[in-house]
């Protein structure tokens, strides 16, 4: 792939041989960035997982980023009044799902009732496509609709691992400053070390690196940044 005469610039910033630390790491993607727009900096954690295995679960970020989520929520009755007054962006039942089934789109979580499930499994091959699917395991179906929301107010993402094992994640701006993009990435890290596979056999965490839209990545110190974390 050949880079343009702005990157090539910037990865004479750093050497490339050497492993960082997070706050560190953070430093040198901020100093790195050329771009003229906000860039986005990106944690990526390669594991060593079976074909069998994945991790994944949500954390809440202690500096928050992005703007606020718009957030749609799949329950009827009472709890469909719960969601509106805990500030879901769009609230609804077969109207709502009758509404994607159509191609509408325009939501950036969906949230749903264990008993509304059965009829939001229906649109498994367009929400499971982009990552949109309510699951359990992401805190994303709950009759506690008021914490769930609360916690996406505040910033609580998903991480997964993809089919090569590595976990790609959008952590900050490069406009934070670069202590608090550090300190969402060890909130990260310490949490998918927590979900280890139980049978998870030798070094778990293989490889960190942070990168920024349009930079270079710079790779993490694995024992430093594993011990940040403990």
């Amino acid at each position: 792939m050949k880079h343009g005469k702005k990157y090539r610039e910037t990865i004479k910033k750093f050497d490339h041989e050497k492993t960082y630390s997070f706050a560190d790491a953070a430093q040198i993607v901020k100093d790195c960035a050329y771009a003229k727009f906000d860039e986005t900096v990106e944690l990526s954690v390669s594991l060593s997982l079976k074909k069998s295995q994945s991790v994944r679960d949500t954390v809440v970020l202690p500096n928050q980023f992005s703007a606020q989520k718009r957030v749609l929520v799949f329950a009827k009755g009472e709890k469909a009044e719960e969601a509106r007054e805990a500030g879901a962006t769009y609230v609804g039942d077969d109207d709502l799902i009758e509404k994607i089934r159509g191609g509408w789109m325009d939501f950036d979580v969906a949230v749903a009732t264990p008993d509304m499930m059965k009829d939001v499994g229906r649109l498994g091959p367009i929400l499971g496509r982009r990552g949109l699917m309510p699951n359990p395991k992401t805190q994303t179906v709950t009759f506690d609709l008021k914490n769930a929301l609360a916690e996406l107010s505040k910033g609580r993402v998903e991480f997964r691992s993809d089919k090569t094992g590595v976990i790609h994640l959008a952590i900050g701006k490069v406009s934070m400053d670069p202590a608090k993009v550090s300190e969402n990435a060890v909130a990260i890290v310490k949490e998918i070390i927590r979900k280890k596979p139980t049978d998870a056999k030798g070094d778990f965490v293989q490889s960190i690196a942070l990168s920024s839209t349009m930079g270079p990545g710079v790779h993490v110190d694995v024992k430093e940044a594993t011990a940040a974390t403990v």
